[in-house]
């Protein structure tokens, strides 16, 4: 397969291209863009006359009006769904499984959302692995099915049937990514991606750690593929009949390539292990905003630093628009919004303050803005009206507007608008968190020492009630790992990360104990992705909750906690710096 010369790391939408198929595709974004309003009216439009007798609209009585200002004061905004009333898929965002209506129409729409990530990249980069996997359907008590939205897409004719694109093209067979269970996907698309080690050029996954997983489930399985590979004979425990078929006509004897992965695994040293198995790979495609951000060190050690796509927004309930500057630094991450693909309003969200977090009333209505008008350096939580029939729903992400490409707006995803941890007064939210874990992680550096995976919980049955933060470690050596002292500053170091409120809860109010850090064992974080999935929730989809209150989960952490550390003193408060 061939490969591009280099990538660039400019906003590739405005050069001209001589490929008349990547220059139709940047046209077509230039004019969306352009028009961005006007588009935005037609959506809206669209979207009423086709939805315009279901129940839930016809409850409104539009009497078949589709301008915005009948829209916006009948149709109250929502934040909940109920009796779904079409197929649904599945989205884990706040780490419990919610159902979304889909239609097939709307994977058309994203199928072109997919089309335009080539041209934006501006060099086709050819043969990227793991595009993940199908997953087991469900269905509602109505009958209706439930999957999960990658699912959908896999199982689409859109996908099945898609037209050539160097976008798309996998080194892991169709028939292992709609292979239903994990296990023989996964392993399928592993065995599949070191066999075409050479070929591979682009890797990834849709969430950082989903990759992190997949490194680990080389780290785990990685005797057996060389078996495989030796042989040329496939796992025992593959049994899918459509993959065996297809890895009969793929798998042949190769003992020189089954020796390569025997040394580069078997050592304690993976640093640079994405590189070293995969040479050709230019960059890795994977979300790195938002909660996802921490995983950069580490996936700057597996992979020797490569660069980070973060190329599309997307969730469960709508494919919301592109990153014009995909080979960016992750912190300056902005996607624009491709007004064609749903009708989007705006709620300012001021931190400081409650009101944007308030209930919305159907006799209040929201002071909700279009997309053509939110202004530069705002937040505003995300509110959507999409085809498949959610209507003025609060998708619950935080973003921040950096600037315009033409006069459609670019945001930085901030958040999840959520309250993650809270004692007494305080609310801690998943950013603050994060930033929290971070300076605290600056503390283990001098010991080749970071900071894998984190969850949280509030734990009242103390009084005062304190913060429990699990961390789960990567050493690159034990023999000179932090000691109780180090770990007990990072404590402290998170409580000065905190917010006014929490430290004057500490210090002053005394209404929140000293928080607590309790180290588990390696491992402990798969096997809690392992429990959520057999509860339902999807392996591709799946985000590790930054705060557990099943009581289920913290046992399981419990039952792992290798050292537990508590803040060795307050943090800094003084009445001055209130708020």
């Amino acid at each position: 397969m061939t490969i591009a010369a280099e990538l660039s790391p400019s906003p590739l939408a405005l050069r001209p291209t001589c490929d008349d198929k990547n220059a139709k595709a940047l046209r077509f974004i230039e004019e969306m863009t352009r028009n961005t309003d006007r588009v935005q009216e037609r959506v809206l439009a669209e979207i009423l006359s086709q939805n315009a007798q279901t129940e839930y609209l016809k409850r409104f009585q539009l009497n078949k009006a589709t301008d915005r200002h009948t829209f916006k004061s009948k149709v109250p905004v929502v934040s909940e769904l109920t009796n779904l009333g079409r197929n649904c898929s599945s989205g884990t965002s706040a780490g419990e499984r919610k159902l979304m209506p889909t239609i097939r129409e709307e994977m058309d729409r994203r199928q072109s959302l997919y089309s335009l990530l080539m041209p934006v990249m501006n060099h086709g980069i050819k043969s990227p692995s793991d595009p993940g996997g199908s997953e087991a359907e469900t269905k509602t008590p109505s009958g209706l099915v439930a999957r999960p939205v990658l699912t959908s897409y896999y199982k689409s004719e859109q996908f099945k049937n898609r037209p050539h694109d160097p976008y798309n093209v996998y080194t892991s067979p169709d028939e292992a990514i709609l292979c239903p269970d994990s296990f023989q996907s996964m392993y399928t698309q592993m065995l599949c991606g070191l066999i075409m080690r050479h070929e591979v050029l682009r890797v990834g996954a849709v969430f950082a750690s989903g990759l992190l997983r997949a490194i680990r489930f080389l780290q785990l399985n990685w005797e057996q593929l060389a078996h495989d590979i030796s042989t040329g004979t496939l796992n025992p425990k593959i049994t899918d009949p459509a993959i065996t078929q297809r890895m009969a006509q793929i798998l042949k004897p190769n003992p020189e390539l089954a020796n390569f992965i025997t040394k580069e695994c078997s050592g304690e040293d993976w640093e640079h292990i994405i590189t070293r198995i995969w040479p050709n790979t230019k960059y890795l495609d994977v979300i790195v905003t938002g909660a996802m951000a921490q995983y950069i060190p580490t996936l700057d050690y597996y992979s020797g630093g490569l660069p980070l796509a973060c190329t599309m927004y997307a969730s469960s309930e709508c494919y919301f628009g592109l990153n014009l500057n995909p080979i960016c630094n992750p912190s300056d991450v902005s996607y624009t919004i491709m007004p064609n693909m749903g009708y989007f309003e705006f709620l300012p969200h001021d931190d400081s303050s409650s009101n944007s977090s308030s209930t919305l009333s159907r006799d209040s209505p929201p002071p909700l803005v279009d997309l053509a008008d939110v202004e530069v350096g705002k937040s505003y939580e995300l509110v959507l009206t999409g085809y498949s029939g959610l209507c003025r729903y609060r998708v619950g992400d935080v973003l921040q507007v950096t600037g315009f490409h033409n006069n459609a707006p670019q945001f930085r995803f901030v958040r999840r608008k959520n309250v993650l941890l809270s004692i007494d007064s305080d609310k801690t939210d998943e950013s603050e968190l994060q930033n929290a874990v971070e300076n605290a992680s600056v503390l283990l550096k001098e010991f080749n020492t970071s900071v894998v995976e984190y969850t949280s919980f509030a734990d009242t049955k103390s009084i005062p009630g304190h913060y429990v933060i699990y961390w789960e470690l990567l050493m690159k050596d034990s023999r000179h790992a932090p000691s109780g002292d180090v770990l007990e500053k990072c404590c402290l170091m998170m409580e000065e990360s905190l917010n006014a409120v929490y430290r004057q809860g500490r210090v002053s109010d005394r209404s929140i104990g000293p928080l607590e850090i309790r180290v588990v064992k390696k491992g402990t974080f798969e096997e809690l992705m392992d429990y959520a999935i057999s509860r339902g929730a999807s392996i591709n989809q799946y985000k590790v909750p930054r705060c557990v209150t099943f009581t289920p989960i913290t046992e399981l952490l419990d039952s792992r906690v290798e050292s537990v550390h508590f803040s060795p003193a307050e943090p800094h408060w003084t009445p001055e710096r209130r708020g």
